[in-house]
C-alpha cells in the first residue's frame, strides 16, 4: 500500500473491499429474471445500491489514483529518463492532494452508507406537554413531515392517527415513509420537538411552551427480525374508538397486539378493514424490536450514541420553534434556521448540517 494512504485504518480498507462486493452482487440481483418481475425486491434492492453507488466509485477511484501515484514514483526513482522523472516530480504534489480528497470523500460515504441503504421509516408522533395546544402542535409536525416527503419525492403512508376532537389536533399518529435516504435523514427527528407560540385556543394573547415526541424507526426487511407470532404474541379484533360513525364503534375493525416478551402493545384502527389494521400493527411491531436490537448493537460499539424519546418533558426537547422570532434551533448545531421554510417542508439545509456533524463524528471515531 503506497505511504500517501498510512493514515488509512486497514479496517476501513478491508470495509472498503466488502462494501465493492456486496454492490456487485446486488447489480447482479437486479440484473437476475426472476428478481425484475418483482417490483417491490427491486425497489429495495435499487436504495441498498444506490446507497453504495457513491462509496464504491469513490474506491475505484482511490485505487485508479493509487496506480498513477506508484508509476510517478517510479519514474521519479527511474535515472534513465532525466524529463519523464521532471515530470513526475512536478505531478505527485497534486496527485498526493487529490488521493488525500478522494480519501475523505470516501471516508465520510462509508459511515453514511448503512443508514443511506435504509429507505423506509416509521414516525410516531405524540402530543406531549401542553394539552391542546400540544395537540395541535403535533398536527403541524405532520403535516411538516408530509410536505417534506412530498418535496423529496418520497411515498407517504398514514398507518394510524388518534384525533384530539376539541381543538381540531391530532393525540398521536404513526406514519410510513419510503425513498431514497429517507433513515438518513428522519433519524434525527428521533426527541421533543418543543414549540413557543401564542395558541390559537389563548384569549389574552400570551406565548405557551408545548411538545410533541418524535420516534424515529427503520423499517427492516422481513428477514432481518424473527419473531414467534404463535408463542410471543397475542394479538385480538377490538373496536376502535372515536368519530367515524356506528360502524366505527360496533364493528371490530381494529387490531391489537401485545408482545409478551417485551410487553409492547399496539393498537391500530385507521384502516376500515381488519386486515389492513393488523398488517400495520405487525410492521409496527417489527419496526419496534428492530430498533431495539438496532440500539443494543450500536451501544456496544459506541456509548455516545443518540437515545430516543423521552417523557414528553420540556427539559428533554431536541429542538424549539419559536414562532415570535421566526427561528428554529436545534440543541444539536451552533446556528439556527428560518422557522417559515421549515414549518412548510423545506428542511434540506437542516438535515443536511446534522448529516454533516454525525459524519464529523463518526469520522473521529475510525
Amino acid at each position: 500500500m503506497p505511504d500517501v494512504l498510512a493514515e488509512v485504518p486497514a479496517n476501513v480498507l478491508a470495509k472498503l473491499d466488502q462494501i465493492e462486493s456486496q454492490h456487485a452482487a446486488l447489480a447482479a440481483q437486479l440484473e437476475d429474471p426472476a428478481v425484475i418481475t418483482d417490483h417491490r425486491k427491486v425497489r429495495e434492492l435499487s436504495i441498498k445500491k444506490a446507497a453504495l453507488d457513491p462509496v464504491v466509485s469513490g474506491y475505484q477511484r482511490l485505487r485508479k489514483l493509487q496506480h498513477e501515484h506508484a508509476d510517478l514514483k517510479a519514474a521519479l526513482d527511474s535515472r534513465a529518463d532525466p524529463d519523464l522523472a521532471e515530470l513526475a516530480r512536478e505531478e505527485l504534489p497534486r496527485l498526493t492532494d487529490q488521493i488525500h480528497a478522494v480519501v475523505k470523500e470516501c471516508l465520510s460515504r462509508l459511515v453514511s452508507s448503512d443508514d443511506r441503504a435504509i429507505g423506509s421509516v416509521i414516525l410516531e408522533l405524540r402530543a406531549g406537554a401542553g394539552g391542546d395546544e400540544a395537540a395541535l402542535w403535533t398536527r403541524d409536525l405532520l403535516d411538516m413531515y408530509q410536505k417534506y416527503a412530498a418535496q423529496r419525492g418520497w411515498h407517504f403512508e398514514l398507518l394510524d392517527l388518534v384525533p384530539e376532537t376539541d381543538a381540531g389536533g391530532i393525540r398521536s399518529a404513526v406514519v410510513n415513509i419510503k425513498g431514497e435516504g429517507a433513515w438518513s435523514e428522519l433519524s434525527f427527528e428521533a426527541g421533543v420537538h418543543s414549540v413557543k407560540r401564542v395558541p390559537a385556543t389563548e384569549a389574552q394573547g400570551r406565548i405557551h411552551t408545548s411538545t410533541a415526541t418524535v420516534a424515529a424507526l427503520p423499517e427492516p426487511e422481513s428477514v432481518d427480525l424473527k419473531i414467534d407470532w404463535a408463542t410471543e404474541v397475542e394479538e385480538f379484533a377490538t373496536r376502535a374508538q372515536g368519530p367515524g360513525g356506528q360502524n366505527v364503534n360496533k364493528v371490530e375493525t381494529a387490531w391489537q397486539i401485545h408482545h409478551k416478551p417485551t410487553g409492547i402493545i399496539i393498537k391500530m384502527m385507521e384502516a376500515k378493514s381488519q386486515q389492513q389494521n393488523r398488517e400495520r400493527a405487525r410492521r409496527l411491531l417489527v419496526a419496534k424490536l428492530y430498533e431495539t436490537e438496532r440500539q443494543k448493537k450500536l451501544a456496544a460499539r459506541s456509548a455516545a450514541r443518540r437515545s430516543q424519546i423521552g417523557t414528553g418533558d420540556r427539559s428533554e426537547k431536541i429542538r424549539t420553534y419559536r414562532y415570535k422570532d421566526g427561528i428554529v434551533a436545534d440543541e444539536r448545531l451552533p446556528n439556527e434556521f428560518n422557522l417559515r421554510p421549515i414549518i412548510a417542508g423545506d428542511m434540506a439545509d437542516l438535515f443536511k448540517a446534522l448529516i454533516d456533524q454525525e459524519t464529523a463524528r463518526r469520522l473521529a471515531e475510525l
